[in-house]
């Protein structure tokens, strides 16, 4: 990894742990930055790791140390896909790959009208739609919308329904893009909504995230390139 991929992977992990942390607060549980990695200790609500590195190079039994172990479903994302969780317990879940896409990229007119959800009655639409009838909706908590740094963007219909969208969570270098959805059209038409809003929120800000498979190839389409692996641990 070049010395620039590897600034982008640190600001991408560093953007990433902070969404993790606000999602974590909104959930009641108060995680903890440290030098290496940000850890919760205990349970982190689902999809969400207990642990992310934030540094090549972790101490992985100082980091696993910080998490709960003893509950099942243990989580950590390993920023850099350099550690090796075999040993107590963890086996990988998946592989994927930080994005990159400079703030000076170009965007396109998007299909559908976009707003940032300023409400409950807004952020529950989105969830919904989200979600698609999963039964995860409650996930994304009324607490959010107090968080400065967090931005649900919405996608409307020409029927003013949610149809598309993400979260965008802004840190001091860069704006990370989780949760990208589509009611139809997949992340080739999600991509435009957001990349517009985007733009025009954080106009000098470039944005990262990860993807991988199909969702990788759809951001490389839209003018994402690949920074540097991640892997996803889990125990039991």
């Amino acid at each position: 990894m070049t010395a620039t991929k590897q600034c982008v992977v640190r600001a991408a992990a560093r953007n990433n742990a902070e969404w993790c942390a606000s999602m974590c607060r909104s959930h009641g549980l108060t995680g903890e930055f440290g030098p290496q990695a940000w850890t919760a200790p205990a349970r982190t609500p689902p999809y969400y790791p207990d642990a992310v590195t934030l540094t090549p190079g972790a101490d992985a039994a100082a980091l696993v140390a910080r998490i709960d172990t003893a509950a099942p479903g243990a989580c950590v994302k390993d920023s850099f896909a350099d550690l090796d969780l075999t040993g107590v317990g963890f086996r990988v879940l998946f592989d994927a790959q930080w994005i990159h896409r400079p703030a000076s990229a170009p965007t396109t007119s998007p299909e559908l009208a976009w707003d940032v959800a300023g409400d409950r009655d807004t952020l529950r639409a989105w969830a919904l739609a989200w979600d698609d009838g999963a039964g995860n909706a409650d996930l994304f908590r009324a607490e959010l919308l107090d968080d400065p740094a967090t931005f649900v963007l919405a996608g409307f219909s020409a029927q003013g329904r949610v149809s598309a969208g993400a979260v965008a969570s802004r840190s001091d270098h860069v704006v990370g893009v989780s949760n990208l959805f589509a009611s139809q059209g997949g992340a080739d038409r999600a991509w435009p909504v957001v990349l517009d809003a985007v733009h025009r929120l954080f106009p000098t800000r470039p944005t990262v995230g990860y993807e991988r498979d199909a969702d990788l190839d759809a951001a490389l389409r839209h003018g994402f390139e690949p920074a540097g692996p991640l892997r996803i641990w889990v125990r039991g």
